[in-house]
């Protein structure tokens, strides 16, 4: 069975999508109607823009998911059994299965980059890397830290993401470090994704969630939030909701698509880093790039 996988915030870079913009006309048309419904020419910061511009909130998060979403639909033999997004990468997810439009999706993941942006600036919070624990250690340390720091994305093995107020991940860094981490690095993030920081955001787009149709998909998505098959419109409305403030548990929906006969992932989108995560999640599993 082929799982088809797309990544999230992180893996713009500068050129994105321009190659696909010249050589297909199908890939022009979705580019230039982003443009209209985002107002601003995206295309021409994606192409021609610095790594500082495309880092810009408004921009990052319908970057990467235009790539994604647009490089599929250009795929020849794209005919997923199974699909999953890392984070903003659910949106995509959700467009290539039929659950959502192009153009209701990226209303939605434009309204999503500009309320996590209004929810970072209202306390300072950030996020780190933790490599070398096992994910309970992680957990529990989180636990005896002083104010929010909680697990975000639990990326592969050895490899989890925290979150949460700026001197309470601090203080959980060193805690980790102590407790035998490899390492645990402050993340250049705008602000703490994946956390109760998000709660301003989560309410501000349940709303335009909410508001939005969701059709009956063609393949199950493996939701950040359970990291299970999930097919049904309302179940996949409800844990989108709940995602910006609960975990990515990225390494249990690969482990679950594996135990439910993926035998195939494809990363569709800017970047091979989920494709790396999959490597070190199971390496008998094969991977490819779109």
């Amino acid at each position: 069975m082929k799982a088809y996988v797309f990544p999230g915030q992180g893996a713009q870079f500068s050129g994105m999508g321009k190659e696909l913009y010249e050589t297909s006309a199908v890939a022009k048309s979705l580019f230039e109607k982003a443009n209209e419904i985002l107002g601003f020419r995206i295309t021409d910061i994606m192409f021609e823009g610095t790594a500082e511009q495309l880092k810009e909130t408004k921009v990052t998060q319908p970057a990467v998911f235009l790539h994604s979403v647009i490089l599929a639909k250009t795929l020849a033999d794209f005919q997923p059994d199974m699909v999953a997004g890392h984070s903003l990468g659910e949106f995509s997810a959700l467009v290539v299965n039929g659950t959502l439009s192009f153009e209701d999706a990226l209303v939605l993941v434009s309204k999503r980059a500009i309320a996590m942006q209004k929810a970072c600036e209202i306390t300072p919070s950030t996020m780190a890397a933790v490599l070398g624990l096992a994910d309970d250690v992680v957990e529990n340390v989180c636990k005896t830290i002083d104010g929010v720091v909680v697990a975000a994305n639990y990326n592969c093995p050895g490899q989890l993401v925290i979150s949460g107020e700026t001197t309470a991940v601090e203080q959980a860094c060193e805690a980790m470090k102590e407790a035998g981490a490899k390492r645990a690095l402050i993340l250049p993030v705008g602000g703490a994704f994946h956390s109760p920081m998000m709660e301003p955001a989560r309410e501000e787009l349940a709303a335009a969630i909410e508001a939005t149709h969701f059709s009956q998909p063609s393949c199950p998505v493996y939701q950040n939030v359970t990291a299970n098959a999930v097919s049904d419109p309302t179940e996949i409305k409800k844990n989108l909701i709940i995602q910006l403030t609960a975990p990515v548990r990225w390494t249990q929906s690969v482990q679950q698509m594996i135990a439910d006969g993926a035998t195939s992932f494809t990363e569709v989108g800017p970047g091979k880093v989920l494709s790396g995560l999959i490597q070190k999640i199971d390496k008998t599993t094969e991977t490819h790039s779109a």
